[in-house]
This record gives C-alpha cells, structure tokens and sequence, in this order.
C-alpha cells in the first residue's frame, strides 16, 4: 500500500509539473497576444480556447479520443503516435484542462501591465524580446506565478478527460485522482480517504506556497 502510494503520487506530481510546463509554454505568448492585439475573431478565438473549462470533462475527453484516435490528425507520416492510454495521454488531458485557468490569470495579469512602459522602453531602442523580459514579465509576474500554480492544482486534480483517454490502468496511468474513485469503487474506503488525504495535504500545500509567494510582506507593504 505504502509503495503503490508512492508510486502513485510520484506520478500524479509528475504529470501535473509536466502539463504546466507545456500549459505555460503555451499559456504566455496567447496570452500576451490577446491582451495587447485586436484582431477579427478575438472574441471567438478567446472564447474558444476556454470551452474546456465549461465543458464537462467526459466531453472534453470524449474530443480527445477522437482527435488522438488511430484515425485522427496526430499522425505523421501515417505511423499514429500511440498516445492512447499512456501517461503522455494523462499529460495531455491535465494540460487541456488547467490552460483555460491559466490563460485567464494570465491574460489578467498582462491587461495590468501599462502598455506605455513598453511603448516608453521601445522608443529607446529596447528589442520586443528585450521589453517582454525586462518590463512586461517583472511587471505581470506575479499573476504569471498565480497561472501557473493553478494550472498545476488543476492537473493534480483532473480526472474526467483523463480517464477517457489515458485510461485507469494501475501501474501505469493511474494517478491519485483515479485512484480515489478506483479504490472506492472497490469498497476499499480507507485506501481511497488516504489516497484523498494525500491529495488534500499537496494542494493545501501548493495554495500556501501561492500565498506565500504572491502577497507581498509586511515590510514591502509598509516602505515608502
């Protein structure tokens, strides 16, 4: 029990870390681009991009199965990339899940930032990249910090779409959130309250490391 526990949660972390770093890598560059561009179809574009969070999980998993399927799009060359029912599968279900939170934080965080310290920093000669890097990101960071763990409490806790397309197959693709109901189903109910007591204790754990990293202290608070 002890070992499987482990095991389990070792890859439940592994998958969420996982999912937001490509939910991040994602996450930045849409947002900024919606934040500070007008174009035809933003509306639906934004819209869009949030269904999942809207959208009952199952269903979202459910275009999932379609979209990585044998016969869908994720072919190359015609050889199919085995995505199914692996833990690539349960990254990719955690990631679609947590990008609509963290894009919204994050689009919020960059509407914050003054676009005239970027127009300021670009009529001195500073590149696009050097102004994002220096201004922009400093400046929505910790809003940029707030997307990302929520992205992560998200993945850590995504089951529907998961179970749709990675499956729930101990020793492989099962993570705490699957192994909760699994458990239960099983009329194993201590199993499955340890298993949701190790779950309770990681994401409290992960909102006091927010707190601690997004409020500002005391002293900041009070320099003049």
């Amino acid at each position: 029990m002890i070992s499987d526990g482990l095991t389990i949660t070792l890859r439940s972390l592994a998958v969420a870390l996982l999912a937001t770093v490509v939910v991040m890598m994602a996450t930045i560059p849409i947002a900024y681009l919606l934040s500070r561009r007008q174009f035809l179809g933003k509306g639906l574009v934004a819209a869009v991009l949030m269904l999942p969070l809207v959208l009952p999980p199952t269903a979202v998993g459910l275009l999932l199965l379609v979209v990585l399927s044998p016969n869908g799009p994720f072919r190359i060359g015609g050889v199919e990339l085995g995505l199914l029912f692996t833990w690539r599968a349960a990254v990719i279900a955690s990631a679609v899940m947590s990008f609509p939170l963290a894009l919204r934080t994050a689009r919020v965080a960059f509407d914050a930032v003054d676009p005239r310290l970027e127009s300021m920093a670009g009529s001195l000669g500073h590149s696009f990249i050097r102004r994002f890097a220096t201004i922009t990101v400093p400046l929505a960071g910790r809003g940029l910090v707030a997307a990302c763990i929520l992205a992560f409490l998200r993945g850590l806790g995504e089951y529907g779409a998961t179970v749709m397309i990675a499956g729930n197959i101990p020793g492989q693709t099962q993570t705490l959130a699957l192994a909760i109901e699994a458990k239960q189903a099983a009329g194993k109910m201590g199993e499955a309250l340890t298993y949701a007591l190790v779950a309770v204790v990681l994401g409290l754990g992960s909102l006091i490391v927010a707190e601690r990293l997004l409020l500002p202290s005391k002293t900041s608070q009070h320099t003049p």
